[in-house]
């Protein structure tokens, strides 16, 4: 059967401009065909761009040969799977497959101009909110696509772009999420879109979500017909509240969220909070690896009562949940189901020799289960299967059981260690800065006598000190580990705040502040070697410099700093010079404030 031609037929397009296409899908389908052979399953898509556009006044500029290269070039965009690249760095190889496809494209047609992108530099760019590639593949003719990921682009940018000009502001975060944007074949098209639900006041944030929600589906099913994308299209609305709860309380669906997440468009919500995972910022509390514990012992109930499909789920996440909280409390951020096999294996059987194989194999035969029953691999179970599951699962928590405690005693262990020297630094720091050189809790109860420091802080301190020896002793229960915790973070904070009111007292007291050109004010602050000024202090954001300063009072070498340059140089009060108004230093002043400033005392 032959293919009718869908532009001579649905358009009615001339015939001269029907015989173009089919010359130009010829030159790009016998481009495609020489990459495959060559590149084969790295090729992740081709497509055909939008023309380049050239401002016409720096066309003036450009010399005419290349001008018409350029407007009647066909530029063409390569994406090349680059995740398994290990014989070289991601440079090396874009400039040898660069070489390879310009001199494939060169032979088929000069005006053949491929764009070669990696699949980890369009992550890239997305991380780094540079979003034209995803407009310009939105708006590209599509020419080879074996994995859908740009057709994923596609639908995306256009609900994205649907979505912000209805909602403007309230939109945060617009994120590619699942199996396709981690650079793996899915079935399905997953985003996520976070919504800011902290200044609505006209209805509850549920019936917010509701309605955003149900308008936001409907933008996905015309998204859908826009494009001709045939795949699955699956969103997610989160309001900024339930997605902070959900950080909070350590869900792993939102870990591996960040971690995998691909931002198309963020505010300043997503990556923000993506960069603090990837520093280990972000970890479970106690009570969200209590309640992963928790997960197996009431879910075995369910297990023996349920239908097939509800009994796979509940035998897999029982034996899944305890071995997340129990790498959590291990200091793991919580792992996919996979990668929590690997972990288990690499870390308690073979690193630590705290747990037998036996166990591991019996949570990745869950896993493969219900793999295998989502796949139609498996279509029933027995009864006798269903008990033998259920007899290795009870061994299984006994043993998990076991060695969560044996893990908790030693994070027990270091908590009380970390809490203990959080606030003797904290404490120290506080002397220092009163210059008491003494003992930490005798110089604490000289600070309480002389009322610069509440009495509450000498008895937290004496707590902690007390905590620190039972558990030395191995007498220090977890209730009070638990109030050690509080009362030390009580600590910690106070002695900070502390710290910075003081150290704020003592810099204003030697801060120059001057007025110049009537309404102008400048703040100088002059230490040892150098002077820092705040040039004009109402203009945001501030402007920092730093200059060279002399024993008799000469200024130079001025220039700009950061604020943490900034902050960094007034961090040692003992550098502070006293300061003398001689002539030089007054000349000096003048030079950068003009002969018309005032200090103001």
């Amino acid at each position: 059967m032959v293919e009718k031609d869908p532009i001579s037929e649905e358009i009615k397009v001339p015939k001269e401009v029907s015989e173009k296409f089919k010359e130009l899908k010829s030159k790009l389908d016998t481009f495609k065909d020489d990459l495959l052979k060559k590149f084969d399953k790295y090729i992740l898509g081709i497509a055909l761009v939008p023309p380049e556009i050239i401002d016409p006044e720096d066309a003036k500029f450009i010399p005419k040969d290349e001008l018409d290269k350029r407007q009647n070039s066909l530029r063409i965009l390569v994406l090349v799977d680059d995740n398994d690249s290990t014989k070289m760095n991601k440079f090396e190889l874009k400039d040898k497959l660069r070489l390879i496809i310009d001199q494939s494209a060169e032979k088929i047609d000069p005006n053949l101009v491929p764009q070669l992108m990696l699949s980890s530099e369009l992550v890239e760019n997305c991380y780094d909110a540079k979003y034209d590639i995803l407009r310009t593949i939105a708006m590209s003719m599509v020419v080879y696509d074996p994995s859908d990921l740009l057709a994923a682009v596609r639908i995306a940018e256009v609900h994205k772009s649907m979505t912000i000009k209805k909602f403007q502001r309230y939109i945060l975060s617009y994120v590619g999420m699942g199996s396709l944007f981690r650079g793996e074949k899915s079935n399905d098209i997953d985003v996520c879109i976070i919504v800011d639900d902290t200044d609505v006041k006209r209805m509850n944030r549920y019936e917010l979500k509701d309605k955003l929600r149900a308008i936001i589906y409907n933008m996905g099913f015309q998204a859908a017909e826009i494009t001709g994308v045939k795949k699955q299209f699956h969103i997610q609305v989160h309001i900024l509240t339930d997605f902070w709860e959900s950080i909070k309380d350590a869900s792993p669906v939102i870990f591996t969220f960040l971690r995998d997440g691909v931002p198309l468009y963020d505010r300043g919500t997503f990556m923000p909070w993506k960069l603090l995972l990837k520093m280990g910022r972000i970890k479970p509390s106690p009570e969200a690896i209590d309640l992963h514990m928790d997960v197996g012992e009431k879910l075995i109930k369910r297990i023996k009562d349920q239908m097939l499909s509800v009994v796979t789920e509940d035998l897999f996440y029982a034996t899944l949940n305890p071995a997340q909280a129990t790498l959590m409390l291990y200091g793991i951020p919580p792992p996919t189901p996979k990668e929590c096999i690997k972990l288990l294996d690499e870390i308690f059987v073979k690193k630590e020799k705290l747990l037998e194989k036996k166990y591991v194999d019996i949570l990745e035969r869950m896993y493969k289960l219900r793999k295998n029953i989502e796949h139609g691999l498996v279509k029933d179970i027995t009864g006798k299967e269903v008990d033998k599951l259920l007899s290795d699962l009870d061994d299984y928590l006994k043993r998990i059981n076991k060695l969560f405690n044996t893990i908790e005693k030693r994070a027990e262990g270091k908590r009380v260690i970390d809490f203990y020297d959080a606030c003797m630094a904290s404490a120290k720091d506080v002397l220092a800065m009163e210059k008491v050189k003494s003992d930490v809790v005798k110089g604490f109860t000289k600070l309480v006598k002389d009322g610069k420091v509440p009495e509450r802080f000498l008895n937290i301190l004496k707590l902690v000190v007390k905590s620190k020896k039972e558990y030395d002793s191995k007498k220090i229960s977890k209730q009070e580990i638990e109030k050690v915790r509080k009362e030390s973070a009580i600590f910690v904070q106070g002695t900070l705040e502390y710290i910075q009111r003081k150290r704020g007292l003592d810099i204003d007291r030697l801060k120059i502040r001057i007025k110049y050109n009537e309404n102008k004010y400048a703040d100088v602050y002059v230490m040892d070697k150098e002077v820092y000024l705040i040039p004009d202090i109402d203009v945001k954001p501030r402007i920092y410099q730093k200059g060279d300063l002399s024993k008799d009072g000469k200024i130079s070498e001025v220039k700009g700093i950061s604020f943490e340059d900034f902050e960094k140089g007034l961090s040692d009060l003992n550098k502070m010079r006293r300061i003398d108004l001689n002539k030089m230093f007054m000349d000096h002043l003048m030079n950068l404030f003009g002969s018309d400033m005032v200090i103001l005392i």
